[in-house]
């Protein structure tokens, strides 16, 4: 049975304010954090004087004011000085909220800066990330911020400074991002394009997504499998045991974002693994899945289950349940959930074909809902 091709979507996110009934406040970045500690260290180390407040400037031209933590001074002979600030993202989610960014700072004997990672700063231990092998994982923004907040207080083709970033618990944050995955170990990361960070930003989620693609690229994997969170990101592992871990991508709504990354980084294959809600978005051409900016189309799967054979009665159930989920739960009462689930991941996988301009091979899963099984598949899991 054939079907008409729902048209491809990929809608762009509303900031948050426009969809929150109340503004949420914005925070600093870690790398804005690290930035205003290395200026109060340096300026401290100048002037002879503990700061307790210091002024940087962001990418943007706008100069922000940050309160010093901690600003102390080493016993001599070893002349250094320690300042902290703490990181404050705003209504953010953020797993480095409430960290300490702290920099360590010294003369060095050649002019310029040297800047260096020091405890719960990961270290880089893969290409792809746009930073060098064996050096701290501080991206290039931060880099530059703190280069230039450095300069304002000393001549750096005169004098050298050395700056070190550390972040006490760092290794513990880290735990609980993406780091590892990408090959960043022993801590977080020096972060940031702007200083701000906005609160439930998804840019940032899409960014992550992009890169943890190239990361994958750059370690010449060709198969990368688009996960939609923790629970399918299990079951993907255990039904392609031999993929390294790092052709695993958990993408959330970013599905479109992926898959413009794996077809610009010539991936030859993407699969993807998901739950029934998020299939039928897919399905019915979504490819940025928020739930700001797209619904399940029950309709689309009233009309799954009519071509999985369903009777009137289940078909209608369908196109009336409150939820992806009901419609898998229907399916499943039915007996009918292998049948209408392995056409919902075929529906699935022609829209990411024509999504990838048919430049890679696809193949998609459905698991339950705890993740445990794959219950329905576009072919190559299918019973």
């Amino acid at each position: 049975m054939t079907y008409a091709e729902p048209p491809l979507r990929e809608p762009d996110l509303p900031r948050t304010a426009k969809v929150r009934p109340t503004a949420l406040r914005t925070g600093w970045t870690t790398g804005a954090c690290a930035t205003a500690a290395a200026k109060a260290a340096v300026t401290a180390l100048v002037t002879g004087a503990p700061q307790r407040e210091v002024e940087i400037g962001l990418p943007a031209g706008r100069r922000v004011r940050f309160t010093v933590h901690r600003c102390d001074f080493s016993p001599l002979p070893d002349v250094h000085v320690e300042a902290v600030v703490v990181k404050d993202a705003g209504d953010d989610p953020d797993v480095t909220h409430g960290a300490h960014l702290t920099a360590t700072v010294g003369w060095h004997d050649r002019p310029g800066l040297q800047l260096d990672g020091g405890p719960g700063v990961g270290t880089v231990t893969r290409p792809g990330l746009g930073l060098a092998v064996g050096g701290p994982a501080i991206n290039d923004t931060p880099r530059r911020m703190i280069g230039e907040a450095v300069a304002e207080v000393v001549d750096l083709t005169e004098v050298g400074v050395r700056v070190v970033i550390s972040v006490p618990g760092g290794e513990v944050m880290a735990r609980k991002t993406t780091n590892r995955r990408l090959g960043i170990l022993g801590g977080i990361s020096i972060l940031g394009t702007t200083g701000v960070v906005r609160p439930f930003s998804t840019a940032s989620w899409r960014a992550s997504v992009v890169q943890a693609v190239h990361v994958m690229a750059a370690q010449g994997e060709r198969t990368v499998v688009l996960c939609t969170g923790g629970r399918t990101e299990r079951a993907a592992r255990a039904l392609l045991p031999e993929l390294p871990e790092v052709c695993f991508v958990e993408v959330g709504d970013f599905t479109g974002a992926a898959v413009t990354a794996a077809v610009g980084d010539a991936m030859t294959g993407v699969v993807f693994v998901g739950m029934a809600g998020k299939l039928a978005k897919l399905a019915a051409g979504i490819l940025m899945t928020h739930y700001t900016r797209s619904k399940v189309d029950l309709s689309l799967l009233g009309a799954v289950t009519a071509e999985a054979g369903g009777d009137a009665d289940l078909v209608a159930a369908v196109a009336a349940a409150n939820t992806g989920r009901h419609a898998y739960e229907l399916w499943e009462a039915a007996g009918l959930l292998g049948r209408a689930g392995d056409l919902l991941c075929r529906r699935v996988r022609q829209v990411l074909r024509r999504f990838a301009g048919h430049a890679v091979a696809v193949d998609v899963a459905m698991v339950d809902f705890t993740g445990s099984r794959v219950v329905a598949s576009s072919g190559r899991w299918s019973g």
